[in-house]
């Protein structure tokens, strides 16, 4: 269980050897500071703020990964002075992991007032998200609290000067309470979002094609790897990935929605990626929606058509059905942001932090996307619900019907 929040302030050199040898592991206490505390009582929110600021600035909130089972918000790498420099009020909380966070049982039931289950980290986590309090040194301005991971890799990419050819990775989990809950879809999200800087001469579909293929590749092997170790999950990824762009799709399946276009099309080749999803179709509306600060979706490309951006899709055999492991794409660049901002009548945000940055040419071209943690071992592990991958919060009707159905949710 993590140590408590950093109520206790040591150098960055001190938490950067203890996140290196591992903190709780060794219990290693390199100063005066040492947190002797396992406790319940990690609900502790991390806040920066520029010194001196009065104006409104965004709020960037971080949830620290590690699988549910470690990590700490007092690391170095999730300090927040960088950002504030830059005019963010940056938050980070403890939540509590491993059993006492995620064990889910109906014997907890019986003590919570809201007829809870367990999983008392994610609730940690609604909570401090609902944390709203009028900032005293800012005359009692308040703070609205914005969840924006896509946006932070670009700006840490420039923060850390990374070069092109290389990037960041990271764990991000996130509550989604607005989620329509379902086999596919959980309050809790996982993901492993990544970003990468590339050069101009690199915004092109080739390049973005050779990334994908680098993904797919990455998922055979291990599909393959696993199949090893227990032969009963058989694979059935095929070899190659099929391009196809989403008007070629739109044409090929005129009398089809855009979700059933993906599950025919999906069925047929068994693994695809759909080109330039965002932009409107020759039918008036796009394939799927995507904003205009992101992905780019309108340049022109090498096949005719436009868009830089897409999904990785494959063949659910447990499912029968599509199944959407990734979205990515090469990012807007300051004209493709403009233009795409007009498209979607949001002019507006060019006014916004991030927007600002990139029209100075402050932050560096990327490529970048997710990819589902918990869809990933749903698929290779051949199970129905993500339920029985992931710990969760889950309506009771879902819980009984699944259990009926031999499916237990964690």
């Amino acid at each position: 269980f993590a140590a408590m929040s950093m109520q206790v302030q040591n150098s960055v050199i001190y938490s950067s050897l203890a996140q290196i040898i591992g903190y709780h592991d060794y219990k290693v206490s390199l100063d005066d500071n040492y947190r002797d505390a396992n406790s319940e009582d990690a609900l502790y929110l991390n806040i920066w703020k520029p010194a001196g600021a009065q104006e409104k600035l965004p709020v960037l909130v971080y949830i620290h990964g590690g699988s549910l089972q470690t990590g700490q918000p007092w690391y170095a790498d999730y300090r927040g002075e960088g950002l504030a420099r830059k005019g963010v009020i940056v938050v980070n909380m403890g939540y509590r992991l491993g059993v006492f966070g995620f064990l889910a049982t109906e014997e907890l039931q019986k003590e919570s007032p809201n007829g809870s289950t367990g999983n008392y980290g994610l609730l940690d986590q609604i909570k401090a998200l609902q944390w709203v309090h009028p900032i005293k040194d800012m005359d009692d301005a308040r703070a609205e609290v914005v969840h924006s991971l896509a946006k932070w890799k670009r700006l840490t990419l420039a923060e850390y000067a990374v070069q092109p050819g290389y990037g960041i990775y990271t764990d991000m989990n996130a509550i989604r309470a607005d989620e329509e809950l379902g086999n596919l879809h959980s309050l809790y999200v996982d993901q492993w979002d990544w970003e990468r800087v590339i050069r101009p001469e690199d915004r092109t579909l080739d390049f973005l094609k050779d990334v994908v293929r680098r993904i797919y590749a990455a998922m055979l092997r291990t599909e393959y790897m696993i199949s090893e170790v227990y032969p009963q999950l058989t694979p059935s990824l095929p070899d190659e990935i099929h391009f196809i762009h989403s008007e070629e799709l739109l044409q090929r399946y005129p009398g089809l929605s855009a979700k059933d276009r993906e599950h025919a099309i999906a069925k047929e080749y068994g693994a695809v990626f759909i080109i330039g999803i965002g932009g409107r179709l020759s039918n008036g509306e796009p394939h799927d929606g995507r904003a205009p600060d992101y992905d780019d979706w309108s340049t022109p490309n090498s096949d005719g058509f436009c868009g830089l951006n897409g999904d990785i899709i494959v063949w659910n055999n447990i499912l029968g059905r599509s199944f959407e492991v990734s979205s990515m794409g090469i990012r807007v660049d300051k004209d493709s942001m403009l233009r795409q901002l007009a498209l979607c009548h949001a002019e507006e945000r060019k006014e916004l932090y991030f927007h600002r940055r990139l029209l100075a040419d402050e932050l560096p071209l990327s490529v970048g996307g997710g990819i589902g943690q918990s869809r990933l071992c749903m698929l290779l592990l051949k199970k129905a619900h993500i339920g029985e991958i992931q710990a969760s919060i889950w309506p009771q009707e879902m819980v009984d019907r699944c259990a009926a159905a031999g499916i237990p949710l964690i």
